[in-house]
């Protein structure tokens, strides 16, 4: 039974994730994720069938281009797709059918979506934050509290002020959509996970700063998207802040 319960959670994670990538796409550009209902080749225009839409095999079949117009695919749909089914399958090996589960789901998939929206656009929406804003505060307070219970206030309030204090010693180095998502991750992970990711964040953005500037992918001055590495950070002490945590008390202290 579990078996089944982890392929259907991974195929759940695959479809929604192919949804996510429209979400991350049209949000920003301020058009409907509902209208038009079908999804289309933003080169061509072509509206595409259920064999250009399958979760990352399409993207496999077709060699990475488009059907009709032959324009290449970005590879960040299925790396997205791919990302989402593992992320939903990790978080039912991890928690199980428990009402942690859900917020987990919750939290990937706004992570998922904003990776989308700030890689392509540099921009992390705010109706996306508002979105899942609400459904995380009620989780937290009744349905999956932290212990304490108090801890998501804490760690909401402290994400959001660290990173608005970033911003204003920075003058500008922190954008206003890294300082709100901030605060929504306090929500999930409370106060001490909280500032781990921040810490987190940093070291990962500083590995690809200086890997991409050795390798000539970044130039200096020339600003990236963060919101990748706060997501992959959030991810990281989601799953294993305790543990890190732990280990780390144990080796230098």
């Amino acid at each position: 039974m579990e078996v089944v319960l982890a392929f259907y959670f991974f195929v759940l994670g695959l479809i929604l994730g192919s949804f996510y990538n429209v979400v991350g796409i049209r949000v920003p550009k301020k058009e409907s994720i509902l209208s038009p209902a079908r999804s289309y080749c933003p080169t061509c225009s072509r509206t595409l069938t259920g064999k250009d839409l399958v979760p990352v095999f399409s993207f496999l079949f077709l060699k990475g281009k488009c059907r009709g117009c032959q324009t290449k695919i970005s590879p960040i749909y299925p790396f997205m797709e791919l990302t989402t089914g593992l992320l939903f399958l990790f978080s039912f090996l991890t928690f199980g059918l428990s009402y942690e589960l859900l917020v987990s789901l919750l939290f990937c998939s706004m992570l998922i979506i904003i990776t989308v929206t700030d890689i392509r656009y540099m921009i992390i929406p705010d109706k996306i934050l508002l979105c899942f804003l609400p459904i995380l505060i009620l989780l937290r307070v009744f349905v999956a509290p932290l212990d304490p219970w108090w801890d998501f206030l804490l760690g909401a309030i402290s994400g959001f002020l660290v990173l608005l204090l970033i911003a204003l010693v920075s003058r500008g180095g922190m954008g206003g959509g890294d300082i709100k998502l901030f605060g929504v991750i306090g929500i999930v992970l409370g106060f001490q996970l909280t500032l781990l990711t921040l810490v987190l964040s940093s070291f990962y953005g500083a590995i690809y700063g200086v890997i991409g500037l050795l390798t000539g992918k970044v130039k200096r001055g020339t600003p990236f998207p963060f919101g990748p590495f706060i997501v992959l950070a959030a991810l990281t002490c989601y799953f294993f802040g305790s543990q890190l945590i732990h280990w780390y008390l144990q080796l230098f202290l």
